[in-house]
């Protein structure tokens, strides 16, 4: 019986002794992870802050290009105000571009400063030598794969062309043509006209401004078989067709419908017309036979 609570009191007493072991190791262990955690935050931070990452600003060597080419291959003083020149030209002929969008009025109100950039550019593609002695055609033009400049200036020189600009602008870009002008002038009679009368009945629109708005069709007919049309009168013609015939449902007939209308009436009444002559020739035959006999 004893030796039983001998070996209880052995059992208990072991696992008191691996309690309080257990217990010190896990203190023992948490206190060294709390002091290691700043020692890996700091040595952390010292290889984030390393010159690995971060670029060494006090280089003696220049981070521009430019600078490391050798003197032959850089481009000249005056290439570049050129360049600069063309830039904002360019950007002076964009900014007028876009207000002009809607309405159309991308040859009336910007070909001035198209005229400028085309000036420009073309004393950067020109063969002529400026000061120096210096071409600026192959360093600004040709001297890469992207040739940024030659693209740029193309694709507004692609959109001049298709808005037909060129029918309503003189040569060398000084003004608008006297076919353009008479026209802006006729369309603006017909839109004062339109306005003068847009408030209330529409029947006295149509009727009163009806000889003013088929003077401005016959006009435009007129430029278009002479192909003085540009993008800026087709929209005009288009916005004042769209107010008289949906905005104020007007209409008039037009000579060619009014002949239209007399031939094809004509050629309705025709078959009756034979058929009523070759009846009464008809008849007029059997009286004579039958006076005969």
């Amino acid at each position: 019986m004893s030796l039983y609570k001998n070996c209880l009191f052995l059992l208990f007493l072991l696992i008191d002794i691996n309690a309080f072991v257990s217990g010190d190791v896990n203190f023992i262990a948490s206190e060294a992870t709390s002091q290691l955690k700043p020692t890996l935050s700091s040595s952390a931070a010292g290889v984030v802050n390393s010159a690995v990452f971060k670029p060494f600003v006090d280089s003696v060597f220049s981070l521009s290009l430019l600078s490391s080419f050798p003197e032959d291959l850089e481009i000249s003083d005056y290439c570049v105000e050129l360049l600069n020149v063309f830039g904002q030209r360019y950007v002076d002929y964009v900014k007028c571009l876009v207000p002009a969008a809607r309405p159309v009025r991308v040859c009336q109100n910007c070909f001035s400063t198209y005229g400028k950039l085309v000036d420009t550019y073309q004393n950067i593609s020109s063969d002529q030598m400026g000061p120096g002695n210096v071409s600026c055609r192959d360093s600004l033009l040709r001297s890469d794969r992207l040739m940024l400049v030659y693209q740029l200036y193309s694709n507004l020189e692609d959109l001049w062309l298709k808005s037909d600009c060129d029918h309503c602008v003189t040569e060398k870009f000084q003004s608008l043509t006297n076919a353009t002008l008479y026209f802006m002038t006729t369309l603006n009679q017909t839109i004062t006209c339109f306005d003068k009368y847009k408030e209330g009945n529409h029947t006295e629109l149509c009727k009163n401004c009806k000889n003013t708005y088929r003077g401005l069709n016959e006009l435009y007919g007129k430029m278009e078989k002479n192909h003085t049309l540009c993008i800026d009168i087709e929209d005009a013609m288009n916005m004042t067709r769209k107010l008289w015939s949906k905005n104020f449902n007007c209409s008039f007939p037009r000579e060619e419908t009014v002949a239209v209308i007399a031939v094809s009436s004509f050629m309705l009444f025709l078959p009756i017309i034979f058929y009523l002559s070759s009846f009464l020739h008809s008849e007029q035959k059997k009286r004579k036979l039958i006076h005969r006999e």
